[in-house]
Parts: structure tokens; sequence; C-alpha cells
């Protein structure tokens, strides 16, 4: 696949229940984690990047305002990821043939695998996901033909229900740095700690 005929979606709408505030909008290496995420999807150049949020929405629009990232505002947010998921889903043109799935609390991260995503997605392969510690998962990309899986995720099922019901459908991009992710404030401090 090439990044001009697929969307990102960044799923952003979670009440981050185990920080205790939402960690879209903490601060790392000088921008909100949010932001950081949408900078990561626009430089890779594809149709479109849509950021699903929810929860303390206005201060999500306000991170993103100057950047080209269309906003869908998820009411039902605290379904749990599944409901961003179809709501970003939902809202993709028919002109775009893939969907990347990218999560708020990856900071390592980069536009560079997100490219390597996109491209190792195809209809032989139409999943391509982020392998880390003998697993794989988000950030993903998902062919058009799977969107009707996706769309049909409910609860805290998230893409990789997708990912790992048929294991012939992905392709592996290694990726260890994904295994980091920001889920407490234990997390954030270490995080902080291990840039000093």
């Amino acid at each position: 696949m090439i990044p001009s005929s697929t969307a990102i979606i960044i799923l952003a709408a979670g009440g981050s229940s185990r920080m205790g505030l939402p960690k879209q909008l903490l601060q790392y290496r000088g921008n909100s984690l949010l932001r950081r995420a949408a900078e990561t999807a626009l430089g890779t150049h594809p149709a479109e990047v849509v950021a699903v949020i929810g929860f303390e929405s206005d201060r999500m629009k306000h991170e993103l305002d100057d950047l080209p990232v269309r906003l869908i505002t998820n009411q039902g947010w605290q379904e749990g990821i599944a409901s961003s998921i179809r709501a970003g889903i939902a809202e993709i043109p028919v002109t775009v043939e893939a969907s990347l799935m990218l999560l708020c609390d990856q900071p390592f991260v980069t536009s560079d695998l997100l490219l390597r995503l996109i491209t190792a997605c195809t209809d032989e392969k139409p999943i391509a996901a982020t392998g880390y510690e003998q697993t794989y998962g988000v950030p993903a990309c998902f062919m058009r033909f799977l969107f009707a899986e996706l769309l049909d995720l409910h609860g805290d099922a998230g893409a990789k229900r997708v990912i790992h019901r048929d294991q012939r459908r992905v392709t592996t991009v290694p990726f260890p740095e994904a295994l980091v992710d920001i889920d407490t404030l234990e997390d954030y401090r270490t995080h902080l700690e291990s840039e000093r």
C-alpha cells in the first residue's frame, strides 16, 4: 500500500482510568502525547489523519487545532476502544484503500515505522502489525476489505482481536520500542527519568 491511499486513525478518546488524568495531554519531549502522535502520523503524508477524541474533547481539540487533522468526537467513548475504532472506520472516505490504527501512548513510535507498516500492507497480507516481545499489535495497518471486522468490534476489544484472528493474514514489522506505553503515572515518571 502507499501512504496517499491510506488513512491514519489516532485512537485518543479514552478516559485514562488507570492514569487518573488525560494521558493524551501529558508532555513528552516538548509536546503532548496526542500532538506527538498526530505529527508522527502526518510525517507519512497519508490520504488523511483522523483523530478520534471523546474524554475531555475540548482540550484535545485545542492540542490539534493548527494541524491538518480531522477530528471525530466519539460520544460513546466510555464503551471502550472498540467504539473509537468503529467511529474512525465509519468516517473513512471510500477512496481510501487501507487504514492504520495508532495510539497516543507509545511515545517511541516513528513516522518511519508507520511507513513500513503501510508499505507491508497488501492484498496478499492485508494486515501489517508491529512486532514486539514475542507478540504483535498496534500500530497496525488494515486493508479496506477488513474494515467490516473492525466495525464488528465491541467493548474493550481492540484491533488486536482482528490481528490475531488469522496469523496467515499478517505481516509483522519488528519494532521492540512499541512495547513501551504510558498507562500509569509511574510509567510516565519512568520515561521522564530515562530522558535525563
